[in-house]
């Protein structure tokens, strides 16, 4: 009877440590976010900063909800001296695609119809991690699928994103990668 008590004790404040409700469990369907170049929590190479070629890495992803009419992508550094830092601004991506290859071009709109916005830079397309030295930076990809188009231009940065997808995204989904001079 005390190894009950016990255990439903253990329930029980777990329950109130999650806020009266179990804690979420990731669907094994729920849309994913990789990349060939670097793993998830790993150090991203040299070729993808500032110290390289400052090169977007090639990202895909899958198991994408139905009802998908397009994607957006953000990638951010919290870590920066001056607050969230945003690297790239991209979004418009064709509901068909599932992959950006490596060294996506600077350009505003590319050719499938794909946006890409203003980063912390003040220039079109990926910059990639240039930080202070010290210690590592975080720097988070966080794709969404949305079920419609944004009526944004290339002029939009990260702030009218987030506004603009607010009430629109099916699934959310991040990878991130850690650089550090």
């Amino acid at each position: 009877m005390d190894r009950l008590y016990y255990m439903l004790s253990v329930v029980v404040g777990l329950l109130l440590a999650c806020g009266g409700k179990p804690a979420p469990v990731p669907a094994e369907d729920s849309m994913v976010l990789t990349s060939p170049d670097f793993e998830n929590g790993g150090p991203i190479p040299k070729l993808y900063t500032a110290d390289g070629e400052d090169v977007s890495p090639a990202l895909e992803w899958d198991k994408v909800p139905e009802g998908t009419k397009g994607f957006a992508l953000l990638c951010q550094d919290p870590d920066a001296p001056i607050g969230t830092f945003v690297h790239w601004v991209i979004f418009n991506i064709p509901d068909s695609v599932r992959m950006l290859k490596q060294g996506v071009a600077r350009k505003p709109v590319l050719d499938n119809g794909t946006v890409q916005g203003v980063n912390g830079f003040r220039v079109v397309g990926y910059k990639g991690p240039a930080p202070p030295r010290g210690k590592p930076h975080h720097y988070y990809f966080r794709l969404y699928a949305l079920d419609k188009k944004l009526d944004l231009d290339s002029k939009a940065g990260a702030k009218r994103l987030q506004d603009a997808i607010k009430g629109y995204i099916l699934a959310q989904a991040e990878l991130m990668g850690t650089y550090k001079r």
